[in-house]
């Protein structure tokens, strides 16, 4: 018989600052991991301080308070017995590092600094933490007194070492290493490492997790070895959502699988392995002659054993003993399609948000179209998997939602119904002028029913008339629509106060619905603006798209569409298939026989092509010229280049012009690896020279020596 070692990682819910809470959470992950026999326990990056802290790194007190959590969990037994890996700030000669601090038997066995740091979409570890360079190097770190009380050491070894037990070799590694090109974890391997950690705080992005998921198989595939990865969870503090998945990898399959995206605040993965399984795996002669010649380690010796005993040959007869844990085996990875990523991710950092934030429920202007009705169909999302972590007695999703819709604490209220859920803490309201058709009117108010939100409904034409009035009656000219034979100015200006008025109008219903309604406190008001509309600048600077947080704002219209559909057959919610029909409008114009006012028409671009123009400007990084000529070998076959000249001259215009306009969006959830988020994720200027002169004289004189290889019909004009 081998040598079996049950092991443990875990998806733990950490909030920036939130030390008592994530302490807590790190104690029941320890206690969960020890309870199924694991003898190694990984835990998420920065998991003591929490990994969103942002510029609160920077602060001394950040670091203290993590030691003194530290010393907390190092003072009680939970260490007792078991290596557990913890992940917190540490100054080292005055040099702040993101850390994994090793412990055991309430000793700190080994402090590892991270050694390649994130620093780019959503990421800036550099602006806080510094790169350990020194590489397989070690120095000795002198405790805070707070820990030498504890742990009765005064130094401890700091930087890249690996830990030796009785029988094998663990090695860290932190979240970005393992996405570099040249991962610590190939050394490691052929210096003798079998078993690997990772603590990462890596967010979701839709189709983001394969990648992940192939990391972790490669890992381990050419090398042999036994992965643990471990990652944050849940609505840190900001944008992001951290969509958990802990992993276990061995010799080049998942075998272990955790939720990507669920309600529990502690969730631990364990498997048990047998060790020679590695050893086998490693016995090819090539490999070998590489492990001979590696550069090696430094070496921390524990006197403990991962695997639980003493065993020999059990079919000779021989006695043995050993502790086995939760034992899983996977085929393959789990993955969830796109559709329902949109559906569990934004719900997930939704309740977060609620929860954490004690708001008392949700509002959301109900306007009829898709992108508010996705807005809802996600808090409904949210609504049903309250219920269902209800329906399983999970006491800190019952304890949050008892306290959310204003039920005591010992109340016996379960919240097992979505729908009655959802009328308790979700407001929608549906804000109607002159220029509203009936049938948004009628889904608005048919999907408030289905879903079971609290529902309202309202004409704002006087307040607008109230507003129009009031311009005429201080300049003595009254603007007109453009169909009234009003100007451009005017027809823009009649169309933005509309929008407008309906964000001062939300906010008021969001802060007295709840009174009216005999409960205390307020609702937080949702926006409702997808990515490509943000990405394009199509819609009103302040208007109801400025809200509190957006669950859509970094999802684009196609997958929107996508995950309408999906929710129909899945939700039960057939009112959705007369908003996927539906003409997207703004109904802020008026509806005469000749004209009625369509999204599409407006932008000058379809939501399709504003999908393929975010892609190429920021995960291509594409200027004008770079993505016209893109576009020719992409589009060539059914547009002229210059057609193609000219939708990317137009893409580049109104998005530079707009660009000002991201600097004022409402957060939202980070989805799609394009978005426009200014604050955050897209770093650029906010004033542009808008016409690029030269970068749009150069596309025009290139598309007009390119040959027309469209195929447009007879009318075809041949420049070959």
């Amino acid at each position: 018989m081998g040598h079996q070692i049950t092991l443990a990682t875990s998806s733990l819910n950490q909030w920036a600052m939130d030390f008592s809470g994530n302490l807590e959470r790190i104690i029941q992950s320890i206690a969960i991991a020890k309870q199924r026999g694991a003898t190694l326990r990984v835990g998420p990056e920065l998991e003591i301080p929490g990994y969103g802290c942002q510029d609160h790194f920077l602060e001394g007190d950040t670091v203290l308070h993590s030691w003194e959590v530290l010393a907390k969990i190092l003072s009680g037994d939970d260490t007792m017995n078991i290596i557990c890996d913890i992940g917190m700030p540490v100054t080292h000669k005055n040099v702040i590092y993101n850390c994994r601090v090793i412990v055991h038997n309430k000793k700190i066995l080994l402090i590892r600094p991270k050694m390649w740091l994130a620093n780019d979409g959503n990421y800036r570890e550099m602006r806080w933490f510094t790169p350990w360079m020194k590489h397989k190097q070690w120095e000795d770190h002198f405790l805070p007194r707070i820990i030498q009380a504890v742990t009765k050491q005064t130094k401890v070894p700091f930087g890249d070492c690996v830990i030796s037990t009785v029988d094998t070799c663990i090695g860290v590694e932190l979240c970005e290493e393992l996405f570099t090109p040249a991962s610590p974890h190939i050394d490691m391997g052929l210096d003798g490492v079998e078993i690997f950690t990772n603590s990462s705080g890596s967010h979701h992005e839709l189709r983001k997790l394969y990648t992940r998921v192939e990391l972790l198989k490669e890992a381990t595939l050419k090398l042999g070895g036994v992965y643990l990865y471990a990652n944050q969870k849940g609505c840190d503090g900001d944008r992001v959502y951290y969509d958990g998945c802990a992993m276990i990898a061995m010799n080049g399959h998942i075998i272990a699988q955790g939720a990507q995206f669920s309600l529990q605040d502690v969730e631990v993965v364990s498997a048990t392995i047998d060790i020679e399984d590695v050893r086998s795996k490693r016995t090819s002669k090539s490999r070998s002659m590489q492990a001979a010649s590696a550069e090696r380690y430094h070496r921390i010796e524990v006197p403990f054993a991962l695997s639980a005993g003493k065993f020999t040959d059990v079919a000779s007869g021989a006695e043995g003993e050993m502790s086995l844990g939760l034992q899983v085996r996977l085929s393959q990875a789990r993955f969830h399609e796109p559709e329902e990523e949109i559906a569990l991710g934004p719900a997930c950092w939704l309740w977060d948000y609620l929860r954490r934030s004690r708001a008392q429920g949700y509002f959301v202007p109900l306007s009829g179209g898709i992108d508010s009705c996705a807005t809802a169909v996600i808090v409904y999302s949210m609504c049903r998997l309250v219920a269902d972590a209800a329906s399983r007695a999970d006491h800190q999703v019952l304890a949050d939602a008892r306290r959310i819709v204003g039920e005591p604490e010992d109340s016996s209220y379960i919240p097992s119904d979505a729908k009655e859920f959802c009328n308790r803490i979700f407001h929608t309201c549906y804000m109607g002028t002159e220029n509203s058709s009936r049938e948004t009117r009628s889904r608005a108010k048919e999907l408030a029913t289905t879903i079971g939100s609290y529902h309202i409904d309202l004409n704002m034409d006087s307040l607008v008339t109230a507003v129009r009035d009031l311009f005429a009656y201080v300049t003595g000219v009254k603007p007109q629509f453009r169909v009234h034979g009003g100007s451009n100015a005017e027809n823009l200006a009649l169309q933005n106060i509309q929008a407008r008025l309906r964000m001062v109008i939300a906010y008021l219903f969001a802060q007295l619905l709840p009174w009216v309604r005999g409960r205390q406190g307020g609702l937080l008001v949702l926006g409702s603006a997808n990515v490509d509309e943000s990405l394009r600048g199509y819609f009103t600077k302040y208007d109801c798209s400025s809200a509190d947080i957006n669950p859509i704002g970094g999802i684009s219209k196609t997958d929107l569409k996508k995950f309408i559909a999906w929710s129909q057959t899945n939700f039960d919610l057939p009112i959705l298939t007369n908003f996927l029909n539906a003409t997207p409008t703004a109904e802020l114009e008026p509806i005469s026989e000749n004209y009625v006012q369509a999204d599409e028409a407006d932008m000058g671009m379809t939501y399709d092509e504003l999908s393929v123009f975010g892609r190429l400007r920021k995960v291509e990084q594409c200027g004008p010229y770079s993505m016209f000529t893109k576009l020719v070998h992409e589009w060539g076959s059914f547009l002229a280049p210059v057609q193609i000249a000219e939708k990317v001259k137009h893409f580049f215009f109104e998005h530079a012009r707009n660009r000002h306009k991201m600097t004022t969006l409402t957060p939202a959830y980070h989805a799609e690896s394009y978005s426009p988020d200014d604050n955050r994720f897209d770093l650029r200027p906010f004033l542009y020279p808008s016409r690029f002169p030269w970068q749009f004289k150069k596309i025009d004189e290139v598309a007009a020596a390119l040959p027309d290889r469209s195929n447009r019909g007879p009318d075809k004009t041949k420049t070959e």
